[in-house]
């Protein structure tokens, strides 16, 4: 069974993490998201309702989903959950560089876990978590690039 991980903050999932993941069903078994947890970063959302948000989003794929959260570096949390593959999606050249640095330091960490990348829909091209609490913050339309769900979210958190 091949097994890939998908990393991330998803503070929020967007529809372009959504598209990756179900991209990424096509060639995987099992793809387990794995929500990053930085002490030191601060998030919009908990680890528990980033978890719920995506069970929500993703709720047709569980079957073949698992989500976990880790503090750790990424290519060991992938080595222990028994898969192969780290899953990134690529926006633009700057994505691509910070992560083949990325890629070439997990090699020298584990030279067992490989990136597979997907190049971003171009309609997501331009979108981020960050981007997408931007625009939130100025009461900006959410609609093309959150699920309803998570912008019913956002906005009990800015709104409310």
């Amino acid at each position: 069974m091949k097994t890939g991980v998908y990393p991330g903050s998803f503070d929020p999932i967007t529809l372009g993490h959504v598209d990756i993941v179900k991209r990424a069903l096509k060639i995987f078994d099992r793809l387990i998201i794995l929500i990053s947890v930085n002490p030191r970063k601060q998030t919009l959302f908990t680890k528990e309702e980033r978890i719920d948000m995506i069970e929500q989003v993703l709720a047709e794929c569980l079957d073949r989903i698992t989500i976990r959260t880790s503090d750790t570096l990424t290519v060991h949390q992938a080595k222990n959950l028994g898969a192969t593959h780290i899953i990134r999606g690529l926006r633009a050249l700057t994505d691509f560089e910070y992560e083949f640095q990325m890629t070439h330091a997990n090699r020298a960490l584990d030279k067992d876990i490989d990136s597979i990348f997907f190049m971003t829909d171009n309609k997501y091209s331009f979108l981020s978590s960050t981007t997408v609490k931007e625009i939130a913050q100025f009461k900006g339309d959410l609609s093309s690039f959150v699920p309803k769900y998570v912008k019913q979210k956002i906005e009990e958190k800015f709104y409310k």
